[in-house]
């Protein structure tokens, strides 16, 4: 029970952290994003309404505090009509605690507020939308990653100091170098340009897209190739040289020499004795590169135009959609850590003796 509520409390920390440290960098963003929303037709005296709904004309501070009790579970809310929270439209259910003559006090869902750009749809509905796609690129992507990283670590440790292992690192290190959205141009070009009547591939396109005739949206697997591959490059790198050293060492202990002497064939030692206690640190490099993936995939959506969550924040840095770009990176940041709880789960399974750090 106590390390339960001792995650629970690490969790609002940081994402107490998190929420201040993004909410006074994207708002110190230079641009209005008032004058963004109202675009051409902009006036003084639209802009001075818009301003002073949204509550752009207050404190930033003050647009902090407000930000926080709107995101907070248990939040007040003023009465009077001015006030900038979701109560003033009605548009959210809420449990009210405590009714003064001035204030609310009220449990609800956490409210990330809506879209300055996309006519008042919420924030959790885009998050709702692009985040799945987000997932399934991450998803493959690191599936590729695990199978093919795993297999080319395994590979490199058991040829240890030939030319395999050597060209395998040499390729690993290339892989680490080379940043995710170069990759995503040279691939997207190559493959789904230049060589696209063999591949059958397009250079851009998501999960769903619309038939030719503009009426339903159809499901194209083939437009997650390319992304899913480009996103898997530096994690494959990561994966393969982890494995080959944690493999390497595990096969240097003693009671893999134990096994030997017992009998035991070089694939039973490897598959009953030295996998499974290689895995740890590949585990916290899976939980780690999932999570990052989702923040990283970012511009690799951008290019291959995948509608996914990462698309979803350039889109929003370009717009100055602020509750957007909040909400989207508070979501990522939280994911983040649900994966870090679940991998501590998973360190318990591989190897009890960590039960106790817990």
């Amino acid at each position: 029970m106590f390390w339960f509520w001792k995650k629970i409390g690490n969790i609002l920390i940081t994402l107490f952290g998190v929420v201040t440290i993004i909410f006074f960098l994207f708002n110190i963003l230079p641009g209005d994003p008032a004058q963004m929303m109202l675009g051409q037709n902009e006036n003084s005296e639209q802009l001075v309404v818009l301003k002073k709904k949204y509550g752009f004309d207050k404190p930033i501070t003050t647009q902090y505090l407000y930000y926080l009790n709107d995101l907070s579970i248990i939040s007040f809310h003023s009465k009077n009509s001015e006030n900038i929270s979701f109560l003033r439209d009605k548009k959210y259910n809420y449990l009210n605690i405590l009714d003064t003559k001035n204030y609310f006090l009220v449990l609800k869902t956490p409210y990330l507020r809506d879209s300055y750009q996309k006519n008042g749809v919420s924030v959790i509905d885009i998050i709702k939308n692009t985040l799945p796609n987000t997932f399934v690129l991450a998803f493959a992507s690191i599936l590729i990653a695990v199978f093919l990283g795993l297999f080319l670590g395994i590979i490199a440790a058991l040829n240890k100091n030939t030319w395999i292992d050597y060209s395998i690192q040499v390729i690993s290190t290339l892989g680490m170098s080379i940043p995710s959205f170069f990759s995503a141009i040279i691939f997207a070009w190559l493959f789904g340009f230049v060589l696209s009547e063999f591949t059958g591939l397009n250079m851009t396109g998501s999960l769903y897209e619309l038939d030719d005739y503009g009426e339903q949206m159809r499901l194209q697997l083939k437009n997650l190739i390319l992304p899913s591959i480009v996103l898997g490059i530096r994690p494959i790198a990561v994966i393969s040289q982890m494995m080959r050293n944690s493999l390497l060492k595990v096969l240097s202990k003693n009671y893999i020499t134990t096994a030997y002497a017992k009998g035991l064939s070089k694939f039973n030692v490897i598959k009953n004795h030295a996998l499974k206690n290689s895995l740890n640190p590949v585990v916290t490099a899976l939980s780690g590169w999932f999570a990052s993936m989702l923040a990283g995939s970012v511009f690799v959506e951008y290019i291959f135009g995948w509608n996914g969550l990462g698309k979803e924040i350039v889109d929003a840095l370009n717009k100055l959609d602020v509750p957007v770009l909040i909400g989207s990176v508070l979501t990522i940041s939280l994911i983040f850590i649900m994966i870090n709880i679940f991998v501590d789960i998973i360190y318990t399974w591989l190897d009890p003796r960590t039960k106790n750090n817990f």
